[in-house]
């Protein structure tokens, strides 16, 4: 039949690894040489190369650069199911996947970029040391920089929101924790959620940034206690009605919680005709703003917030008298309370 292929395999054929289809020779690649191929590149898990690339960083002295890298694997890492994932095991939909987190999150373009462009670069090294081909990633996700609108607002709304009153318990709850996080120099939510009574000693907060891992302590401000005590947590875990069961679940409640609060507050800020949506994160731009109309040094402010990226930061964090940043916090809350 014309169809039939012939084929014709003889010992030495097969020594030499030679296969003959309709006449025509080919070559063979052993099988276990295929394997040797493919497992040649020995791909690292992504943390275990990141946490070298970083110990290289800072024997250079580049502690800012290491700190980014840090900073992008600890936010890839809590997206992954497992927590890490083999370096060649990174594809377009993975990526495409973890900026949608990204953006469910709350997190604006440039900050979702941020973070896209920080891995890029550790996959392209990761590329360069051939652990991996080039699959090129991250082709269909933004890692530009777009100009941001203002995220502040005046201290004369911020007392608005607080003297707003008859609000449905849910709207006083959301409220009530725009103002916490104002009141604890802009603590970002997800360190809002996991704050323990164990985080308050001798009248010192006391935690840990989510985002970097640094270390911030503040004074317990009585206002800060009236908010607890107006929103008392049905979970003893934890200080705050955010995370209200020790199951498990204790991020997707997180997330689920900032989504329904930021909405709240979107909803507050139509009531009194803000310009810009009002979020969690608008509370973490508006604390510096006060300050900085208030005519504090920008060392302190940023020193506040926890900026710990940011080379200036990193040189006054080492000498600044904390109880500096608590006297700013202080005026900026009596401003707050002021009417």
């Amino acid at each position: 039949m014309n169809n039939q292929l012939e084929i014709n395999l003889n010992i030495a054929d097969i020594n030499n690894l030679r296969l003959r289809v309709n006449g025509t020779e080919y070559m063979l690649t052993p099988i276990h040489q295929q394997q040797t191929d493919t497992n040649s590149t020995n791909t690292p898990l992504l943390a275990d190369y990141v946490h070298r690339l970083v110990k290289e960083l800072v024997g250079q002295g580049r502690r800012r650069t290491a700190e980014t890298y840090r900073c992008a694997l600890n936010r890839f890492a809590a997206f992954l199911p497992h927590g890490d994932i083999p370096i060649s095991d990174i594809d377009k939909q993975l990526i495409v996947n973890y900026e949608r987190h990204l953006k469910a999150d709350g997190l604006t373009s440039n900050t979702t970029s941020f973070y896209m462009r920080v891995l890029h670069t550790i996959y392209n090294r990761a590329v360069n040391d051939q652990y991996t081909p080039d699959q090129q990633p991250f082709t269909q996700v933004y890692t530009g920089i777009a100009k941001t609108r203002k995220r502040a607002i005046t201290l004369a709304d911020i007392q608005h929101i607080r003297q707003l009153s008859n609000l449905p318990r849910h709207e006083e709850l959301a409220r009530d924790l725009f103002l916490f996080s104002l009141y604890t120099r802009g603590m970002a939510y997800i360190d809002m959620a996991y704050l323990k009574p164990a985080n308050i000693t001798g009248g010192i907060l006391t935690y840990r940034r989510h985002k970097t891992g640094q270390t911030l302590n503040m004074r317990w401000e009585q206002q800060m206690q009236e908010i607890v005590d107006r929103h008392p947590s049905p979970n003893a875990d934890y200080l705050l009605p955010i995370i209200k069961r020790s199951n498990g679940c204790e991020r997707s409640q997180y997330r689920e919680s900032q989504r329904l609060i930021n909405y709240q507050l979107k909803s507050i800020g139509q009531k009194i005709s803000l310009s810009l949506p009002l979020t969690m994160y608008v509370a973490r731009h508006s604390w510096a703003s006060i300050a900085h109309s208030m005519n504090i040094p920008l060392s302190i402010i940023s020193a506040g917030m926890g900026h710990t990226s940011e080379h200036t930061t990193q040189i006054y964090l080492k000498t600044l008298d904390s109880t500096q940043l608590d006297t700013t916090n202080a005026s900026i809350i009596q401003a707050i309370n002021s009417l």
